[in-house]
């Protein structure tokens, strides 16, 4: 199959991605985390705070620090056990038993790893792995890097002004083992709420941020000793004590063209030793494909995106202005003990004007520094919110996209669409005639393949990602539930928002609502 197909029935025709005789080996499955072997190792403080609270400014970063942030990230922070009713009797059930952790993952597997480059006083110079099984570091890789990464990175010469850079990673084989080529779409998505937990923690901290997508993939991998036929970076996010920190924002240096094979042979290959407990791991040749395909081979690569987004704007005619709310604000720690994926749970209720309200401006109102672009920092130029609305007060049932420059809905066509986006549900695991809201994160079809290559895929992916963890952190706060879901007809979809022919499409469904406690065993991890 070729890349261009696979991307498009990855999104379209799903069904075509995964073999149809495909069975999962549950008793071989992966750890949901990576282990290495007879390696150095930093311990974490287990003792983590209750309440995040902002740092005083200009305080020199601490390890006990960088160990908080790293727990709230992706630390595990609960063990949970579910009943699932298989019958009609009580020998019917069986029970589902997870390490959970505060972000939402497909099928709870986490296919992605924490790498940091640490550069203050507490801990050695160089690379660490974030072990969360055990809360603690394992040096990878040590020594001073500054210069191979201010090559490597786009804009990366100020990369001795952070204190630490974050490298999130994917291990192909830890969901493809259950999803088979759909994990691919999942990954990035997966990448995405992490990279936007990490936003959300960090500004709550009070550390700087900036996220890198664009980097040379061959030699960020050969600098963190992974095989990219089992496991590639997908973003870099540097953190800073600085709270206006100078971007550098110039055009590439063609006389400077760095090269990834080049930067490689400046250091010695790692062969270190880490354990993921499956006995047979099936090849996946179509992952390995697209990720090559999307790598950045020199600098000369690097691209930055232009604003697109002034066509939004002629979308519908009749409008609802919605109230402007003051600022929300709600205690993130507690929130990220309360979230998870409500599925069957929603129940049908009223959704108040201020919630909605509240909702749909707070998702959009942040920006991160990002290397897509670097002046404003902002999603919104690239993505886009609609929603089928039930039950909302101040809005007649019917679908409608969000417009964040005039906090308006624009209505699109007036009804009660839920048994629509029901039926399009391919695994009916969520009810929908149960939630007031139906929202989907619309992107471009083309995924900016021009200027960024099959990359853009992926770096789609990862800002949906973001701007979906944002969505459902928000909505807790505001004493809801919203579950993720990319089990949906996205042609369905991007007809009834009328977008089909616009060159737009649905990227993944959020219902969000009310819903009743679950019931399920669980315990938190947090000492």
């Amino acid at each position: 199959m070729d890349l261009e197909t696979f991307l498009y029935d990855l999104h379209f025709n799903t069904e075509k991605v995964t073999p149809s005789d495909w069975q999962v080996d549950w008793e071989d499955a992966p750890l949901p985390y990576k282990l290495y072997r007879d390696l150095p190792v930093v311990p974490l403080i287990g003792d983590v705070p209750l309440i995040l609270d902002k740092r005083e400014a200009h305080r020199k970063p601490s390890l006990v620090e960088l160990g908080h942030f790293l727990w709230y990230v992706y630390g595990i922070t609960q063990y949970s056990q579910s009943a699932l009713n298989d019958g009609l009797n009580e020998k019917d059930v069986s029970f589902m038993q997870s390490m959970r952790r505060f972000v939402p993952s497909g099928g709870a597997l986490y296919p992605n790893e924490i790498y940091a480059y640490l550069n203050f006083e507490e801990t050695p110079q160089g690379v660490y792995h974030y072990d969360v099984a055990h809360h603690r570091l394992v040096l990878v890789r040590e020594g001073d890097y500054d210069f191979y990464l201010a090559r490597s990175l786009k804009n990366g010469d100020n990369t001795s002004d952070y204190f630490c850079t974050i490298f999130i990673s994917t291990v192909f084989w830890k969901n493809f083992y259950k999803y088979n080529n759909f994990s691919y779409r999942l990954q990035g998505l997966d990448a995405g709420v992490l990279i936007g937990q990490s936003l959300e923690v960090a500004n709550r901290m009070g550390f700087s941020s900036r996220v890198c997508y664009q980097f040379l993939d061959r030699a960020i991998n050969h600098l963190l000793g992974l095989s990219e036929r089992d496991e590639s970076v997908y973003a870099a996010i540097s953190l800073s004590t600085d709270e206006s920190p100078h971007y550098a924002d110039k055009e590439i240096n063609k006389s400077e063209i760095a090269s990834a094979i080049k930067l490689c042979e400046e250091l010695p290959l790692l062969k270190h030793i880490s354990y993921n407990r499956s006995k047979r791991v099936i090849p996946y040749p179509l992952l390995n494909k697209m990720n090559e395909a999307s790598m950045f081979e020199t600098t000369k690569s690097f691209v930055r995106l232009k604003n697109n987004h002034s066509a939004e704007r002629s979308l519908g005619t009749e409008m609802i202005l919605l109230p402007f709310m003051e600022g929300f604000s709600y205690d993130l720690a507690s929130v990220c003990r309360e979230r998870h994926s409500p599925d069957i749970d929603f129940i049908i209720g009223k959704l108040s004007q201020t919630q909605l309200s509240t909702l749909l401006k707070e998702t959009f109102s942040f920006s991160y520094q990002n290397d897509l672009d670097e002046s404003s920092g902002t999603i919104e130029s690239r993505m886009s919110l609609y929603g089928s609305f039930y039950n909302a007060e101040g809005v007649p049932n019917g679908v409608y996209s969000y417009d964040s420059n005039t906090h308006t809905l624009r209505a699109i066509d007036k009804g009660d669409y839920r048994e629509l986006l029901q039926d399009g549900l391919t695994m009916p695991n969520v009810n929908l005639y149960q939630a007031p809201l139906c929202l989907h994160v619309v992107g471009e079809k083309d995924y900016f393949k021009e200027e960024l290559g099959y990359r853009g895929y992926r770096i789609q992916q990862m800002e949906a990602g973001i701007l979906v963890q944002r969505l459902l952190l928000l909505s807790c706060a505001l004493g809801m539930g919203g579950h993720p879901l990319l089990g949906f007809d996205a042609n369905n979809s991007d007809q009834l928002y009328r977008i089909d022919l616009k060159g737009k499409t649905c990227l993944i469904q959020i219902p969000v609502g009310p819903y009743r406690p679950r019931a399920w065993l669980k315990g938190s991890l947090q000492s």
